[in-house]
């Protein structure tokens, strides 16, 4: 939340396109006692809307040792004509998954759907990925194949080349989920029409953060909920 008080900096770096990482912390509700003063809501969207900004939210310390590799071997070129990175990285403990190396590549398939194609893909970010994960187990089990995509870097996503992006979220496939704890608005051109976003469209409040994510809704049977939505809205 406490990049508003620097962002002129941020700002100006990608304007002269300066090899800068910023590292932020306190990045969702997640760190909830500190009350909405110190929770970010609009701050990542805000953020993102930077041009030559990549943003970049890991779901567990590999995403983030990859993405940290990625960030040098982009700051290899000549001064002036890279990009600077930000992290926002979070600091509940988060589950760890297997190191995937696509995580340099913005977005990637982390778990496949199981016993079929994909009715449903859930895109999730940071912390809320165990979330996703979590859901996917659900709807696995009630015969539903679900796809788990982990999407770090929205930027580093969009340079890659449309058979990489489609290969991820194919298009054909309409039924979508996006989850994050901050405001939905980066998410939209992502799950189109009938796809749903569990995000936070409010401030935040003073509790501990597994009870506020229990009551906003970034829960495994609420992001369940919003897929079976989604497959029924992509059906009409």
């Amino acid at each position: 939340v406490f990049s508003d008080y620097m962002r002129n900096a941020v700002r100006l770096s990608a304007l002269m396109h300066l090899p800068v990482t910023f590292v932020w912390t306190h990045d969702s509700i997640g760190l909830g006692e500190d009350g909405p003063t110190h929770q970010p809501v609009e701050h990542l969207a805000s953020l993102r809307a930077i041009p030559g900004l990549n943003v970049v939210r890991p779901a567990d310390a590999n995403e983030t040792a990859i993405a940290w590799r990625e960030i040098l071997k982009r700051y290899t070129k000549e001064f002036g004509k890279g990009q600077p990175h930000g992290f926002a990285l979070t600091r509940q403990g988060v589950p760890a998954y297997e190191p995937n190396e696509d995580t340099a590549r913005g977005g990637y398939v982390l778990f496949e759907a199981e016993g079929g194609e994909a009715q449903v893909v859930l895109i999730a970010t940071g912390s809320e990925v165990h979330v996703a994960v979590e859901a996917r187990e659900q709807l696995q089990a009630d015969g539903v194949p679900t796809r788990v995509v982990s999407m770090p870097c929205v930027e580093w996503f969009e340079q890659q080349d449309q058979g990489y992006r489609d290969s991820v979220l194919p298009p054909s496939l309409r039924a979508r989920v996006a989850v994050e704890a901050g405001i939905g608005l980066t998410w939209h051109k992502y799950v189109g029409d009938a796809g749903r976003i569990v995000s936070l469209e409010h401030f935040g409040a003073s509790a501990d953060g597994k009870v506020l994510f229990r009551e906003f809704g970034f829960t495994a049977e609420n992001v369940a909920a919003k897929a079976r939505e989604s497959i029924a809205a992509a059906q009409r």
